[in-house]
């Protein structure tokens, strides 16, 4: 397989999607698409927004069972505190080509927003994490593509289908590598 090199390593803010390159393999990352919460000079966070475990808060414990938190659908957030649940919630701006998105919400604040027009919000058990310079390391490495969010991609999609489709968004060669199968013998 032969490997894009961008020209130069982007600058990442929060709040941009990093998509796994095609040929990354680390099963914890593999085709997974990350909304990235942090990233500064200490680090980076994010949480996998392509994994849904079809699990409800409700499933998780008795606290949730009976709230009004109870139909929020699981996600596994990534490798790192797999126990740690981190609530998060979107909700299209006015002129709907934005989004205000909020991480690590407590139970009471998420209630609130539930309610809300357009919210939606999501748990995530873990997260994936960054040490300082290791995220910039990896995107040397091309093991990341960055994606600007756009409101669809939190609200379309799941699973592979959304990595496929956001890599494919790229432009077309990209559309080629995501579409490769894992065994090339399969074509």
């Amino acid at each position: 397989m032969r490997v894009r090199r961008p020209a130069k390593i982007p600058a990442v803010p929060a709040g941009s999607l990093l998509l796994a390159h095609p040929a990354l393999r680390d099963p914890n990352f593999r085709r997974t698409v990350i909304l990235l919460s942090a990233h500064d000079g200490a680090g980076a966070m994010g949480v996998v927004l392509n994994r849904p475990l079809e699990r409800r808060l409700a499933d998780l414990n008795g606290e949730f069972a009976l709230g009004p938190l109870a139909s929020v659908p699981l996600f596994a957030g990534g490798p790192v505190q797999t126990g740690q649940l981190v609530l998060c919630a979107w909700q299209p701006q006015p002129d709907q080509a934005e989004l205000q998105i909020m991480f690590g919400l407590d139970p009471e604040k998420a209630a609130e927003l539930q309610g809300q027009p357009g919210v939606k919000l999501s748990g995530f058990l873990g997260y994936a994490g960054w040490s300082g310079g290791q995220l910039e390391k990896e995107l040397k490495q091309n093991a990341w593509v960055v994606c600007p969010m756009t409101p669809d991609a939190l609200t379309g999609e799941t699973g592979e289908p959304l990595w496929r489709g956001l890599l494919g968004r790229i432009d077309h060669e990209w559309k080629l590598f995501a579409g490769e199968p894992d065994d090339p013998a399969a074509n």
